[in-house]
């Protein structure tokens, strides 16, 4: 299985680097107050997948450190492994009267 993994890999980074090759042209990218910069396609390219990568990974945060707390606070609520759990007596069931 890892040697199926290395292989898509391998040919996902090919593919990756072809396509920059193909996509050296320089682009100019113009922003307000008359600045610009010119770089070539697929460095821009890439700053657009990493910023966005990065919103994703801020927008999963909120979710990850909650549920970590969540778990923390189980784990405390949790009684240690070496008692027995506290079970209540059983109740007789109750007879309706007629």
């Amino acid at each position: 299985m890892r040697i199926v993994t290395w292989t898509i890999r391998l040919l996902v980074f090919v593919l990756l680097v072809a396509f920059g090759a193909k996509n050296a042209d320089p682009v100019t990218l113009r922003f307000y107050f008359d600045l610009a910069w010119q770089m070539p396609l697929i460095v821009a390219l890439f700053g657009a997948f990493a910023l966005g990568a990065l919103f994703g990974v801020a927008a999963l945060l909120g979710t990850l450190f909650r549920q970590r707390r969540q778990i923390s606070l189980l784990k405390r609520a949790r009684p240690p492994a070496d008692q027995p759990p506290s079970v209540p007596p059983p109740v007789p069931p109750t007879v309706p009267p007629i």
